[in-house]
């Protein structure tokens, strides 16, 4: 069994190992007579170092303080990680898995922005490392560019892998006795009713906006009012800057805006789900950007509120005086993921369940319907919702008939991994690779 290692697209430890390793980079001091760096092994036309390895355990250590980096077997498997590491990259590059630069760079002004989420600023970065963030992206490319080879080839083979139904029971036949219990879990289903705003609220939220851009191009500071206006607490505080993002991850409506503009210009309002935005680009390249802006929402009078909140108790009154709950969902919710399967969400562990299920549950007994509570699964669609606590399963072994779902996702998992295991061994057997003594 390999080690894993945290996603390297977002644990800044992991730059770590690009300066122990790749750009030869060693911060500890080099003993007296201790080799410097050796070849350990070669896979294709790539080369493992002591280096590398030493860094690898090295990050490993820094999560588990128990680990012994001395352990000649935690070596032996951190060597032997890397030769799969290294195959697979091999294997991408000769099956023509494409990763283009502009991919790359897109990838690199993420993880720089995560660092200065993590850090605060670029100079903070720069004082850390001690090299510039020009120096840190030219340093990092390459396994920036090796990891997306390696993530393109593993979703090509394997991503689509699924069980069939005899799969499922097979699979649950063999482990049903070594399967975890099944921890106390609810059956829920709701009812959703999202609060409107009225037309007055809008044209107050555009009458502001469009107030706010005249000051902006009289030469007021886009991000000054951004901290004082904008009704996105995320980015507000950052003078509404967003950083960047890939082409796509946006509201349309405001993605098309966005990259409509010129460098340093702001945009009309754009209306959202959200509400309305002055938006202004920063930077932009033919897939992503990097921008802010300035959000005004609207706002929900009291008065829409009550109504929702009353339709809401008719449609329980309705439920508890003998129809369908699952019906009423079918034909009044405003929750499109869930009304046409009667207003189901699912069986939901019930130590975790989200903050908002869990507080409408809490006093239910089985059968029974809440009052309604606010509902704020989409940020977009401020609302109040009913839920029908529909049965209680206790603790119990895993069945086919009640956990069909979730044995089918462990047999899928066990799947992925054997046929990835079966694919590291024709590839170690297929393509040239070396340990040096």
């Amino acid at each position: 069994m390999t080690f894993k290692t945290p996603n390297i697209f977002k644990a800044i430890c992991l730059i770590m190992v690009l300066f122990y390793s790749d750009s030869g980079i060693i911060y500890s001091q080099v003993e007296s007579g201790q080799t410097l760096d050796k070849i350990v092994a070669v896979v294709g036309k790539q080369i493992i170092m002591q280096s590398d390895i030493d860094a690898r355990i090295t990050l490993m250590a820094q999560q588990d303080t128990s680990l012994d980096i001395q352990d000649a077997e935690i070596r032996k498997q951190v060597l032997d990680a890397f030769i799969n590491e290294k195959l697979i990259i091999t294997k991408a590059i000769e099956d023509s898995v494409e990763v283009t630069e502009e991919e790359v760079d897109q990838r690199l002004e993420i993880v720089l922005q995560d660092l200065v989420r993590r850090y605060g600023s670029e100079k903070r970065i720069e004082d850390i490392y001690g090299l510039s963030i020009a120096r840190l992206k030219f340093e990092y490319r390459d396994e920036i560019k090796k990891s997306l080879l390696s993530q393109k080839i593993g979703q090509i083979k394997f991503s689509n892998v699924k069980c069939s139904p005899q799969e499922v029971e097979g699979f649950f036949k063999e482990y049903q006795d070594s399967l975890q219990m099944v921890p106390p879990q609810v059956e829920v289903c709701h009812i959703v009713k999202y609060v409107k705003p009225e037309e007055s609220a809008k044209k107050k939220a555009i009458d502001l906006a469009n107030k706010v851009r005249d000051s902006i191009l009289d030469g007021g500071d886009f991000a000054e009012f951004a901290r004082r206006y904008s009704g996105d607490p995320g980015s507000a505080a950052d003078g509404g800057n967003l950083g960047w993002f890939d082409k796509g991850s946006l509201f349309p409506e405001f993605e098309k805006a966005a990259f409509a503009l010129q460098v340093g210009e702001t945009s009309l309002p754009v209306g959202t789900p959200f509400g309305y935005h002055l938006i202004q680009t920063i930077d932009k390249k033919k897939d992503a950007l990097l921008t802010r802006h300035i959000l005004f929402r609207f706002e929900q009078s009291n008065d829409e509120k009550e109504k929702v909140k009353q339709e809401l108790l008719e449609l329980k009154k309705r439920a508890e005086s003998g129809e369908s709950f699952e019906e009423l969902a079918k034909e009044y919710s405003d929750d499109k993921d869930t009304r046409g399967f009667g207003g189901l969400i699912g069986k939901l562990d019930k130590e975790n369940l989200p903050v908002n299920i869990a507080t409408a549950v809490k006093d239910l007994k089985e059968g029974c319907i809440c009052d309604p509570v606010p509902y704020g699964n989409d940020p977009t669609k401020p609302g109040f919702n009913i839920v029908y606590l529909k049965k209680i399963y206790p603790e119990h072994k895993p069945t086919l008939d009640e956990d069909y779902k979730q044995i089918e996702q462990i047999a899928a998992m066990q799947k992925r991994q054997k046929l990835y295991l079966k694919w590291i061994e024709e590839l170690r057997k297929e393509m040239y690779w070396e340990i040096k003594e």
